[in-house]
């Protein structure tokens, strides 16, 4: 069943131009680059390339911002205008996920389910949070009352990755404006759509001229650049690769800049012999090829204990070649387009790698023969490789995954944690103790045990290691978005 003929051509692409101060601009030096539709390699339309200068004048609205009207809004106030972002992303879900899905590639269905509606969500949550979280309040005996007040951090830039455009940019954006900072965001280069509606969106609601702003560009020596060196930004909260990361913190360390990070990761799927392995197998399909793969929580090393390897690889195998490679406006279609040419080449390099390193493609491993164009890899099982491969060390960020048995616990903990990342680890087995024993001795940020991808926006979300630096979600988000203070009362 083709959705084409309802969505696409009752939405169509939009240019996108800077947001800045409420109003869309182009760039000071009208420069503009070519939006690509990665299912299809045709040009949905022109982007703004912003620099220096751009930055600049999002970066003094930013600042302004601050000490005009959204200064003044209550903690009511602010919750009300979140919870009006949140609705309106609803009211125009449907445009969203046609921009999402031409954007990135991945499939309609997915954006309008999981993206833009988790996005809406995550300016509800906040606007709930801010009107329920507390302070901290101690007295010391009869000669004080020490208690803690929160200020916002100031302006925020918020460089986004392209993976998961909008939903990433919202968990970053709400709980900023809940804390009553102002923002200058820079989406990836590659997903511009969704970002450029959100800026009117935010206006819409209710969000003062200023507070909210948008530079469109690229990172190194340009916009991205501009931004977390320019000395008037407070923080700067950045979600993508690990390299990139490293190179914002040696751009902002001059100005001390409060850091977020949530880097790469080759989170590993560890599956003991007495899990029932058709649960397994079933949420291992979405952890393995949802959004392609392309999904920083992604478990794309997967250990199987040997008992249970065979059975495993039979049922797994069968189950990925079910899935449909395809047309993202194809209801059928369950996994997309990967994001570029570029990423195409990277992702195809890394299968070929795996052959020469002696691996076995039990499935995949090229494109669809349908497909005359687009970007579109089929979902590749491995097996065969070294726990040394660089396919089984490095992030491929594709719909590619590694199977290797494991024999014993032991085993099993110590390659999962030999790596450079430790975002997120899945964990399969009946036996509850060895389920908090296991657990407790992974060294990742998120760890789940007989689930993937469940969230409650209350707890800690990030990595260690080269996955990241501090943690979002709940009051952990508003650590960063705040400054604390403490108050001592003489008694």
């Amino acid at each position: 069943m083709q959705l084409k003929e309802k969505v696409v051509k009752k939405i169509q692409p939009i240019n996108c131009r800077h947001f800045i101060d409420g109003q869309y601009v182009d760039s000071i030096h009208f420069k503009t680059f070519e939006n690509i539709n990665p299912a299809t390699e045709e040009v949905l339309g022109t982007v703004a390339e912003g620099g220096k200068e751009d930055v600049d004048l999002a970066v003094a609205a930013a600042k302004r911002a601050l000490k005009g009207p959204w200064k003044t809004f209550t903690t009511k106030e602010r919750s009300n205008v979140l919870r009006r972002i949140g609705d309106l992303i609803l009211e125009r879900k449907e445009e969203l996920a046609v921009l999402e899905a031409l954007d990135t590639g991945k499939p309609y269905e997915l954006a309008l389910e999981v993206d833009i509606t988790r996005s809406a969500y995550n300016f509800h949550f906040f606007a709930d949070f801010l009107t329920s979280m507390g302070t901290e309040a101690y007295q010391q005996d009869d000669k004080a009352i020490h208690y803690g007040i929160r200020r916002p951090v100031g302006v925020v830039g918020m460089i986004n990755p392209w993976n998961l455009p909008l939903l990433l940019l919202t968990w970053k954006l709400a709980p900023c404006l809940a804390a009553g900072n102002t923002a200058v965001m820079k989406p990836a280069e590659w997903t511009p759509m969704t970002a450029t509606v959100l800026a009117e969106i935010c206006k819409e609601a209710g969000v003062p001229d200023g507070v909210v702003n948008l530079v469109h560009g690229f990172g190194a020596n340009s916009a991205g650049a501009a931004l977390t060196e320019h000395p008037d930004v407070d923080a700067i909260t950045f979600t993508g690769e690990t390299k990139t990361g490293t190179a914002i913190m040696k751009a902002a360390a001059p100005t001390l800049k409060k850091l977020s990070y949530e880097l790469g990761g080759k989170n590993p799927n560890i599956i003991f012999a007495d899990s029932d392995l058709d649960e397994v197998v079933e949420t291992t399909l979405k952890s393995s090829f949802m959004n392609q793969g392309e999904v920083c929580l992604c478990g794309s090393r997967i250990y199987v204990e040997s008992s249970a390897y065979e059975a495993f690889l039979e049922k797994f195998v069968a189950k990925t070649k079910e899935l449909q490679t395809g047309d993202p406006f194809d209801a059928n279609t369950t996994v997309g387009a990967v994001i570029s040419k570029e990423h195409y080449e990277k992702v195809n390099g890394y299968i070929q790698v795996a052959i020469e390193e002696g691996g076995n493609i039990l499935t995949g491993g090229g494109r669809p023969k349908e497909m005359e164009k687009g970007f579109f890899i089929e979902p590749t099982i491995i097996t065969g490789l070294d726990k040394n491969s660089r396919c089984v060390r490095e992030e491929i960020f594709g719909p590619v995954v590694t199977v290797i048995p494991f024999e014993t616990e032991e085993e099993v903990i110590e390659q999962a944690n030999d790596t450079h990342y430790g975002l997120g680890t899945s964990i399969w087995t009946n036996d509850l103790r060895r389920a908090h024993r296991v657990a407790h001795q992974i060294e990742a940020g998120i760890i789940w045990v007989n689930t993937w991808y469940l969230r409650d926006l209350r707890t800690p979300f990030g990595g260690m290691k080269q996955s990241g630096l501090g943690r979002e979600g709940g009051m952990h988000s508003f650590e960063f978005y705040s400054e604390l203070s403490n108050v001592t009362i003489k008694l």
